[in-house]
């Protein structure tokens, strides 16, 4: 064989190596069901709210009290004593008058009020979540099925693929 011969013989294959290979092109397919693919998620939250709590405030000790009952107590005890008995009498007096005046200005030394505080906790949120659609379709009929990111509708496009059999 020539050189010429085989130019033309080798041109002629190559031109042809395409029609041997495959055919791709896209056509459109009937969508026989749809079905979403649901998981459930959870997203948890944080609530809050504010709750007033009694608490207890120790207040401060006066000695105005003490004084008072002090000064009325002695006076009483001088009264009432004689003598030398006066004197243990006033003294006597003045100690008990102020313990009287404390206690009766000083009886309630411990106050109590609310004070607001934030309680928080965590608390389950689940949520349904489609991440996908199992579809359905039948080309030429065949059925086929395959999970999309999106419903198709009534219709979707294929790409069909051809090559020859071996």
């Amino acid at each position: 064989m020539n050189m010429r011969a085989k130019l033309i013989a080798s041109l002629a294959c190559l031109f042809s190596l395409p029609a041997a290979h495959a055919a791709d092109f896209d056509d459109y397919a009937r969508v026989m069901s749809v079905t979403p693919q649901v998981e459930q998620v959870n997203y948890p939250q944080q609530e809050c709210h504010t709750e007033y709590v009694p608490v207890q405030r120790q207040q401060q000790r006066g000695v105005g009290g003490s004084i008072l009952g002090g000064l009325a107590g002695g006076i009483i005890g001088n009264q009432v004593g004689g003598g030398s008995g006066r004197s243990v009498a006033t003294a006597a007096g003045a100690i008990a008058g102020a313990i009287v005046g404390d206690r009766m200005e000083n009886s309630e030394t411990v106050a109590t009020e609310s004070q607001p505080v934030n309680r928080c906790r965590t608390v389950d949120n689940w949520q349904s979540r489609t991440n996908g659609y199992a579809v359905t379709y039948e080309y030429h009929g065949h059925t086929y099925t395959s999970v999309m990111p999106y419903d198709p509708g009534e219709r979707m496009r294929v790409r069909v693929s051809v090559m020859p059999a071996r």
